[in-house]
């Protein structure tokens, strides 16, 4: 049934998207290709796990009237590489999709190579006035800080995940109405691949000095969910956070309420030099087995924090227009660890861009110290 209702949604985005060619003004396409190589490997003398990812990104927008927008996004990648055998569980991770309707197909998986096709964006927005509606696949944004969000509590993402700048959508209908240009209040209803609904609303306003926002509702099916975000000016300094508490009710396994707050000052202290300071707490931080989790899908608001405490810091300097450096870093003092993460990024030419970014994590993981070293060299065009 699900299936039957993905093609029925789709076929009539592409109708009415070749049907909007005749008249540019009605349609618009664009996406990139980029090649990603990465190597990972303990310390520099011992095997590296090479893999490499051809991805091709395809954005299709439709405006059948002026009231309407239709959007197709689709996300292809081709894996190759020693982590596919190296990770047995890599393939079906790739393939999985927490959605409602599964959208991600591995069209190719073999043990050397894998081609994955997931549509993370399809869904119908109609404006009238002051009232928005948008109904599939979307991303929905309730955040303010920079770095983690625990207001986030339809797509939440991975930090560290750089490459997939898009970020996670949901299944989802949202309602939003805006009487003014500075307030707005919205309400949003998902499901999951398990039925589980995360339903919630929120108001925005401002007063002076600041933007504020609180939000109620439900998240993952079983737990009640509260929380609030800001963000302010203080001279030249940025201020922002964040903090949701989540309490489980219902058929939710007896456990302790959860509480994430993230707070965090940013400052741009000229046009080549900007920094960013973050610290989230948590009062029931989740237990982690390797590296992977770090970046694992699945990633809920509920399970941002790894550590009780958590310390980021990043400084990004820009000597020239065409190049970009930055440096951040994670201290997790529960894993008695931290993340370093350098990058280059640098304009090759007009829509063409390279990347290198290194990642580097050590820590006591499972009872054993440990650390991991990951390189990734990504080429980019954008079209």
């Amino acid at each position: 049934m699900k299936k039957r209702a993905l093609l029925t949604v789709a076929a009539i985005i592409l109708t009415i998207s070749s049907q909007s060619q005749e008249t540019p003004e009605k349609f618009s396409a664009g996406g990139y290709a980029s090649w990603l190589h990465n190597a990972m490997f303990e310390y520099p003398s011992d095997i590296w796990i090479n893999s490499s990812m051809l991805h091709n990104r395809l954005n299709f927008k439709a405006y059948p009237g002026s009231r309407t927008t239709i959007t197709l996004e689709v996300r292809n990648r081709l894996i190759t590489g020693d982590l596919l055998l190296a990770d047995p569980s890599y393939a079906s991770s790739i393939g999985y999709d927490q959605g409602w309707v599964d959208m991600s197909w591995n069209i190719i998986d073999e043990q050397s190579v894998i081609l994955n096709t997931f549509i993370d964006r399809a869904s119908v927005d109609f404006t009238a006035g002051t009232l928005q509606v948008r109904a599939g696949r979307q991303r929905i944004n309730w955040s303010q800080a920079l770095v983690w969000n625990p207001n986030d509590i339809f797509n939440t993402y991975s930090y560290f995940d750089f490459d997939y700048i898009e970020r996670p959508g949901s299944d989802a209908v949202r309602v939003i109405w805006s009487p003014g240009a500075s307030s707005s209040a919205e309400i949003a209803v998902k499901a999951d691949n398990t039925g589980a609904v995360t339903a919630a609303a929120l108001w925005r306003f401002t007063i002076p000095y600041a933007d504020l926002q609180f939000l109620a509702g439900e998240s993952e099916g079983d737990m009640i969910t509260l929380g609030t975000g800001w963000s302010a000016n203080a001279g030249s300094y940025s201020l922002r956070g964040e903090a949701t508490w989540f309490l489980p009710f219902g058929d939710a396994p007896s456990e302790e309420g959860t509480v994430i707050a993230t707070a965090g000052i940013d400052r741009v202290f000229s046009d080549k030099f900007t920094a960013i300071t973050q610290f989230m707490y948590s009062n029931n931080p989740v237990a982690i087995d390797s590296f992977r989790d770090f970046y694992r899908g699945g990633l809920t608001a509920r399970s941002l924090a790894f550590s009780e405490f958590t310390i980021m810091g990043q400084v990004t300097y820009t000597p020239m227009p065409l190049l970009n450096l930055s440096l951040s870093a994670i201290w997790y003092p529960d894993l008695k660890g931290y993340y370093a993460g350098p990058s280059v990024d640098f304009s090759l030419a007009e829509n063409v861009d390279f990347s290198l970014v290194w990642q580097y994590f050590e820590s006591v993981v499972s009872g054993d110290e440990t650390q991991i070293n990951m390189g990734f060299l990504r080429i980019k065009y954008s079209f």
